[in-house]
């Protein structure tokens, strides 16, 4: 991992941190590298359950470090960095947001301060989004002539009506907490965000693995499905959970009134 994003794991909680508070934690080619690199290496990582992602310092990310705009390997042009990276749809760019909504286990944003523009798409990314009275959200590429283009085609769509997307997306409007959270942009105003998260996240961790997995699939995969292929989707995953030891021990340790001991997924 380079000195731009920390991960630290605990109690099966990944905790990932955008480590540029000098910065407000601005997204430049490193950044962009190091939010990829952390969401890769986690995937492949059995024991992980739930992942909290948020800012170092007082800000989530303030967005796009201008040096991207600069210089060989930006953001101008059509070469290698627009082009989707192996087996992923998304491209190198958009893999920094993407790549949370790829891992399989639930991904919790913590926003406190500025998330604009790039830091708001990676936060879009997140199964859930907890947000600071006082934050600042903006999809704001429109300030720099481009428009967003990191996943929020898959990320938001089914979180906002088109018509407020279109709306926030002209104007580069900044919203704080309680009017983000009003439009469905964030899920909850919490006055300690990152709180929050961590408890959430000890309470996610606490069930069964396997089947939070499976929740997490189901959403994201059959909600933009036609009903047969959904349907279909729906008892496949739950056939794969019936049965299994660590649905048996769900019941057991409902039945005896204890705590559970679930296995990790394999790798």
């Amino acid at each position: 991992m380079n000195q731009r994003v920390s991960v630290d794991v605990a109690e099966h909680v990944a905790t990932v941190k955008l480590d540029r508070a000098e910065k407000n934690n601005a997204v430049d080619r490193a950044m962009f590298e190091a939010l990829i690199e952390a969401g890769e290496s986690l995937r492949n990582d059995a024991s992980i359950r739930v992942v909290v992602l948020h800012g170092e310092g007082r800000n989530f990310c303030a967005g796009i470090d201008i040096s991207v705009f600069q210089g060989e390997g930006g953001i101008t042009g059509n070469g290698a960095p627009m082009q989707p990276r192996g087996t992923s749809p998304a491209n190198f760019f958009q893999s920094a947001a993407y790549v949370w909504r790829e891992l399989p286990v639930p991904v919790i944003a913590a926003v406190e301060g500025y998330a604009f523009g790039a830091g708001l798409q990676i936060a879009l990314a997140a199964d859930i989004r907890y947000a600071a009275p006082d934050a600042q959200l903006s999809i704001m590429e429109i300030k720099w002539g481009i428009m967003p283009d990191m996943a929020i085609s898959t990320t938001l769509r089914d979180v906002m009506p088109v018509d407020r997307i279109k709306e926030l997306a002209y104007t580069g409007r900044i919203l704080g907490g309680h009017a983000a959270a009003a439009l469905g942009l964030v899920t909850r105003v919490e006055a300690d965000p990152v709180q929050a998260a961590n408890a959430l996240a000890a309470e996610i961790a606490s069930r069964s693995p396997h089947a939070i997995r499976a929740i997490k699939r189901l959403i994201n995969e059959s909600w933009q499905e036609l009903p047969e292929a959904a349907l279909r989707r729906e008892a496949e995953l739950q056939m794969t959970l019936l049965g299994s030891p660590n649905q048996l021990e769900a019941v057991m340790a409902n039945l005896h009134k204890r705590n559970p001991d679930f296995r990790d997924p394999m790798s």
